[in-house]
């Protein structure tokens, strides 16, 4: 017999094989969708177990923090022995399997988590948030997607839906990050509307139709929204323009032109007319002052003579 067990060990060879189950997937068929302007998809890996699929949905990531941003969702159907109660029962989230994942997601940074309230589409979610070292903002997210426990003879409502969201940006803020949770879309469902974890499809609004309720063509105009839908990375800093103008020379004042001064005869004053100088219209002198002329030969002005009425009309005089 070992003679035996010898020659067929020497004669088997050694195959590797697929592990079954796993495989990388097109982005366009992925159960879940990021935000319009959201991070990109990366990759889709899925795995499959029974009637279960789970898939991580590899994001870009633009931080120095170890890790691989993602958002994972898993459908989790009927399977087992009990098929009209489920594989997976309704059960809380727990706090240290939470803590566990959040630690494995995001290693070396400090998360705390949000004691607020928050509610997308889907209904109720939780997140932790915190910055690195190197100042980098992530966020780890948690919500259960299902309709509640329905009666038994209803047999509806039996599946259900977990999704976590792990993200790490340099630039992006605590609210960039947050908005992905509240705009991203589960693209799957299940085959059977028994699995629907989502429950009954939600009706129009009470108010269509009313009287006396106003409905504005825009809400977005009037209410201001939670949180805007999508990040970007944010945009370069805008450096100021500075415009160099020419200098302006300062014009040189313009000398003004001497005129000669005036020759001729002295006419003399007629009576009445006082020699003090002219005025502008104010109490003062004018400020057009003339200076004194100077006795050059050019302007020495001869007085003719002297009319005597009573000696007769000289000849100068007439």
């Amino acid at each position: 017999m070992i003679l035996a067990c010898l020659g067929v060990g020497c004669s088997t060879t050694g195959q590797v094989r697929q592990s079954i189950g796993v495989e990388t997937v097109a982005a366009d068929k992925a159960l879940a969708f990021p935000p319009p302007g959201g991070p990109a998809i990366i990759n889709v890996v899925e795995r499959r177990h029974a009637k279960d699929v789970e898939q991580t949905i590899s994001l870009f990531t633009s931080s120095s923090v170890p890790g691989q941003n993602f958002l994972k969702v898993q459908f989790l159907g009927i399977t087992g022995s009990n098929p009209g109660l489920g594989s997976r029962p309704f059960d809380t989230v727990s706090e240290r399997a939470i803590a566990r994942e959040m630690a494995a997601a995001i290693p070396g940074v400090r998360l705390a988590r949000s004691a607020i309230f928050v509610q997308n589409g889907y209904g109720p979610f939780g997140y932790a948030s915190g910055q690195s070292r190197a100042g980098d903002t992530c966020l780890y997210a948690w919500q259960q997607v299902k309709a509640g426990l329905a009666p038994s003879q209803e047999q509806r409502n039996f599946g259900m839906v977990q999704v976590r969201i792990r993200l790490c940006d340099a630039h992006a803020t605590e609210r960039q990050l947050l908005s992905t949770v509240y705009g991203y879309t589960i693209a799957g469902h299940f085959t059977g509307a028994a699995l629907s974890p989502f429950g009954e499809p939600r009706g129009a609004d009470a108010v269509l139709g009313k009287p006396g309720q106003l409905v504005y063509p825009d809400t977005t105009a009037y209410r201001t929204p939670p949180i805007s839908v999508g990040y970007q990375n944010s945009p370069p800093a805008v450096r100021p323009v500075v415009i160099h103008r020419p200098a302006v020379s300062q014009p040189k004042p313009q000398i003004q032109p001497t005129l000669p001064p005036m020759i001729g005869p002295r006419v003399p004053l007629p009576e009445g007319q006082s020699k003090e100088p002219q005025t502008n219209g104010a109490s003062g002198p004018s400020s057009m002052v003339q200076p004194p002329p100077t006795n050059t030969a050019s302007n020495i002005i001869v007085p003719l003579p002297d009319c005597n009425a009573e000696a007769g009309i000289s000849q100068a005089c007439r």
